[in-house]
C-alpha cells in the first residue's frame, strides 16, 4: 500500500495543530516526524515535549525519524513519547543491529535510513530484521531540497533485493518529493512518500489531493 507521511518539519509551528487537524481530515494516516540534533545534520528541531503533546491529540502512525548520533540512547524515551515507527540512520549508530533489536524489543516498528551516498550494502545483514528502509533523496538537515536523480535506481535496486529475499518491506523515500516526481518515485518502487514543503506551503488540503491522485 501506498501512503503519503507529511512531514511535521515543514509546518507551521504557531499553527500546528490546525495543520494536523487539516490532514487527519483528508485521509492522511502517517506523520513522518523529523527530529534533528544538530550534530548529526547542520539543523536542530523538535523533541519529546512535541511528540507527547500531539500524540494526546492524533491518530496518525508517528513515523519517527531520529537523524541523531548514538540513537539507541533516545528510543526508549521516543517510544514512550508516541513513536509508533523509530527510524535510525545507519551512519550515527556504532552497533547497527543492536538498536534495531532495541526497538524490536519496545513493541515498535523499525526503520533503518540511509543517506544518499551510504550504499545498500550497508543493509545485507540486517535487511530481514526491519519493516522499513528510509532512503534519504537529498542530503539529510533542511527541507526544500531538490530530490537527487540519481536515486531513483537506488530505490529500485533496494525493491530487488527485498524481492529476492521474499520480503515485504516499505521503501520510504525522504527528500523533494513533489507531486511531479512521485510517479516516477513510486515505479522504482517506493511506497511511503515523505513531503514537507510540497504538503505544507500553500493550501494544505489541495496539495494533499494533489498527491493522493498519484498514490
Amino acid at each position: 500500500m501506498n501512503y503519503l507521511a507529511p512531514s511535521i518539519l515543514s509546518a507551521d509551528f504557531s499553527r500546528l495543530g490546525e495543520n494536523l487537524s487539516v490532514l487527519e481530515k483528508n485521509d492522511i494516516t502517517m506523520l513522518h516526524v523529523d527530529v534533528m540534533d544538530g550534530m548529526f545534520v547542520p539543523s536542530i528541531s523538535l523533541g519529546f515535549p512535541i511528540i507527547e503533546s500531539i500524540r494526546k491529540n492524533s491518530s496518525m502512525i508517528f513515523d519517527v525519524h531520529l537523524m541523531i548520533k548514538e540513537p539507541e540512547r533516545y528510543v526508549e524515551r521516543f517510544s514512550e513519547s508516541g513513536a509508533d515507527i523509530i527510524t535510525v540512520h545507519a551512519e550515527a549508530c556504532l552497533h547497527l543491529h543492536r538498536t534495531i533489536e532495541q526497538i524490536k524489543q519496545l513493541g515498535k516498528k523499525c526503520g533503518v535510513a540511509l543517506n544518499p551516498a551510504t550504499p545498500l550494502s550497508v543493509l545485507d545483514y540486517v535487511l530481514e530484521d526491519v519493516d522499513m528502509v528510509l532512503l534519504m533523496t537529498v542530503n539529510p538537515g533542511f527541507g526544500g531540497q531538490a530530490f537527487i536523480p540519481t536515486m531513483y535506481e537506488k530505490i529500485k535496486t533496494l525493491r530487488n533485493r527485498i524481492a529476492e529475499r521474499g520480503l515485504d518491506t516499505d521503501i520510504e523515500v525522504d527528500g523533494g518529493i513533489k507531486a511531479s516526481n512521485t510517479k516516477k518515485a513510486l515505479e522504482a518502487g517506493a511506497n511511503i512518500l515523505v513531503a514537507g514543503s510540497a504538503v505544507f506551503w500553500g493550501n494544505i488540503e489541495e496539495n494533499i489531493k494533489e498527491f493522493q491522485k498519484l498514490l
